[in-house]
């Protein structure tokens, strides 16, 4: 008994006819008739009633059906634990990082798995998180770390790492350092200095400002936050960062909670494959490494 015997009798099994069945697994009608007749004998009984024009299980071909499709699945089964292992020998990931991110734990998550599996190549894409969206949804990219607005974005999935309020930043004589509160509205009677479009801070403010009828005057743009707060700190207009964003520069920067923009800042893990064997294994060490930065932060 052959594994195509069973593969081709669940398929006239399945179809109800030879010719259909035979166009299913590639081969002639009398391949599939001669393995079948093949098998019949191999078990001793008549498998299908062929005196109609549908083809019908016989009593005993009901009772294989069965115990065959379970073959088949065990075989599949071998074959995808086997190739996951080849995956995570000689395989390739490429993983995404949202440009001027400033949370370096993913480079702990790749170290530890490339320690792990050094025979899978990785490859690091530094973007937009826009662009990383779109690369992660085609296939281009297989796990990235973007700034969001939202927590999952449609059709992926999604960790979020960190969740923060947005924050504006300004020397220590600027008008708002003096103040003990600020709102959205205070920051429109001034420049402001921030990330592009395409970038998750960057949706947060303006789905903020858009809800409150409020058009920011934007001065000035960059993708990394240090160059944000080094144009803030010359003072080119008020920084819009994070809260995390602004931990390396509070010598110099004075900041303050924009206390009425209740969409936050996410940083989070993307994915979309996640039978991709590697995915998994990067997730892994993501997870820990995360925990382990966040913990640390606390």
């Amino acid at each position: 008994m052959e594994l195509r015997q069973l593969e081709y009798f669940v398929a006239v099994a399945e179809e109800r006819n030879f010719t259909r069945a035979a166009e299913r697994v590639h081969i002639s009608q009398s391949g599939v008739s001669a393995q079948i007749r093949q098998l019949e004998r191999e078990v001793g009984a008549e498998l299908f009633d062929r005196s109609a024009r549908t083809v019908t299980l016989t009593a005993a071909g009901k009772a294989a059906l069965g115990p065959a499709r379970a073959a088949l699945a065990a075989v599949g089964t071998v074959g995808q634990a086997v190739g996951e292992v080849t995956g995570l020998i000689r395989g390739r990931i490429t993983v995404g990082m949202v440009i001027g991110c400033t949370v370096t734990p993913l480079f702990d998550a790749l170290a530890a798995f490339h320690a792990a599996h050094p025979g899978v190549e990785i490859s690091l894409l530094e973007d937009s998180s826009d662009r990383l969206l779109e690369g992660v949804r085609t296939g281009a990219v297989d796990l990235a770390l973007i700034g969001a607005a939202t927590a999952t974005p449609d059709g992926l999935d999604a960790l979020t790492i960190i969740r923060e309020r947005l924050v504006a930043a300004v020397p220590a004589g600027h008008p708002l350092a003096r103040q003990r509160v600020v709102t959205l509205r205070d920051l429109m009677a001034y420049p402001i200095v921030c990330m592009p479009p395409g970038t998750g801070l960057r949706a947060a403010f303006d789905q903020a400002c858009a809800a409150q009828g409020l058009q920011p005057a934007i001065a000035l743009q960059a993708s990394a936050a240090h160059a944000i707060a080094d144009l803030a700190a010359r003072g080119l207009g008020v920084a819009v960062l994070s809260d995390s964003m602004t931990e390396s520069c509070r010598d110099r920067l004075t900041a303050r909670t924009i206390v009425d923009v209740e969409t936050p800042a996410l940083l989070a893990l993307i994915w979309k494959n996640a039978h991709n064997p590697s995915v998994r294994e990067l997730l892994v060490h993501s997870r820990r490494a995360f925990a382990d930065f966040l913990g640390l932060r606390q």
